[in-house]
């Protein structure tokens, strides 16, 4: 049978399975009480990393940007929250605002900065795009290193203490911190499903695919852009909110270019064109940096984890550029039938544009790539 109950096999059985995955996640504290390492390290790590690398994985299936900032704009959401919450015994600038005004001021202050690199990264693509955004990120690492008022080098530790009421102290508290992570994992990917099917949503998908037709039927390109960004930022502050509860510490080594290159690998690793894959990016990424090492080698095979984690990267990238989820796609048709997905793969589509620069350099072939 190709459809069930007048759905698709294949979407019937995801959502069999997606129903299955947050019932068991739903019950996971109860259930396994004692595994608090489970909640407190890896899942609701996952749930964080998750809702970072949504919002990067939501530019590049929707809008065809591959940014390389949503680091920075988590660790600079967590930072500002630092600095307006805690107090004189933490580095910083000890304002000691309110907890909940601390949040919403840290989110529209880190929103409000997306929306000036939105701005000055939208009128750009590719691999333009992607450099435009990591030198953002440079930027704000380098700046809330020398800039000590705001915690210099070591950035603003005791943030497990400056937690609202609702959430909880998180090591004594873990559970409330876990259904948070996960209520908003789970609001996130909804809210960016119904986006996508907006006349917004639409839209963007539009100048994703034909930004000159787009801008020649009146389409304003940039701003369509920037509204997106400015949405990816708002998600990413939320994340950055969470690591800093999570964590306890928001330094600006949160957002060197090490966890930089960590997050699109985690992005990549589930697949760039679907939003699901960020959250399976992100528990393939922590389970195999805190399950599958001992003493940061591998078992057997020896080695580091970044060595490791990269070799996956890169046979991702040449197996399936659509990452895990690709390959379940490419398994699918397969299983289901039906013809083959119109997903989009933009880390292709980028490696694809820099390698036709490479050969305009060495003057090889320039041939149109519909001919190659």
């Amino acid at each position: 049978m190709r459809k069930v109950a007048g759905m698709p096999a294949k979407v019937a059985f995801e959502r069999s399975v997606a129903g299955v995955v947050l019932v068991m996640l739903a019950i996971w504290p109860v259930v396994f009480n004692g595994q608090s390492y489970w909640v407190s390290t890896i899942l609701t790590q996952t749930f964080v990393l998750g809702i970072a690398a949504a919002s990067l994985t939501f530019l590049s299936a929707y809008g065809g940007m591959v940014s390389l900032a949503q680091v920075a704009v988590y660790g600079t959401c967590g930072l500002v929250f630092g600095n307006l919450v805690a107090t004189g015994e933490a580095k910083g600038l000890h304002l000691g605002w309110d907890r909940w005004t601390s949040v919403v001021a840290a989110i529209a202050i880190t929103t409000g900065i997306t929306v000036v690199i939105g701005a000055v990264s939208s009128r750009s693509s590719g691999i333009y795009f992607l450099m435009i955004t990591l030198t953002f990120a440079v930027i704000g690492n380098a700046f809330f290193t020398s800039v000590v008022d705001f915690g210099g080098f070591s950035g603003v530790a005791g943030l497990d203490s400056y937690t609202p009421s609702p959430v909880g102290n998180p090591n004594t508290q873990p559970a409330r911190l876990y259904y948070i992570g996960l209520v908003l994992s789970v609001l996130i990917y909804a809210l960016i499903r119904y986006l996508v099917r907006t006349p917004f949503g639409i839209a963007l998908q539009g100048v994703r695919d034909e930004p000159v037709r787009m801008r020649s039927l009146g389409y304003n390109v940039p701003l369509i852009r920037t509204l997106a960004f400015a949405l990816a930022g708002l998600f990413a502050s939320l994340a950055g909110i969470l690591y800093a509860w999570t964590n306890g510490a928001v330094a600006p080594g949160t957002m060197n270019l090490e966890q930089t290159v960590n997050l699109l690998i985690i992005a990549v690793i589930g697949g760039l064109a679907r939003i699901e894959g960020a959250w399976l990016g992100a528990f393939v990424f922590i389970y195999l940096n805190t399950e599958l090492f001992r003493g940061n080698t591998v078992p057997v095979l020896g080695g580091t984890f970044p060595t490791f984690i990269g070799f996956i990267f890169l046979a991702i990238v040449v197996v399936s550029p659509n990452g895990l989820l690709g390959i379940w796609d490419a398994i699918a048709r397969y299983l289901f039938g039906g013809p083959r997905g119109g997903s989009r793969e933009p880390l292709a589509d980028l490696l694809h544009e820099v390698a036709g620069r490479m050969r305009l350099k060495g003057g090889a072939s320039t041939r149109p790539r519909e001919q190659e």
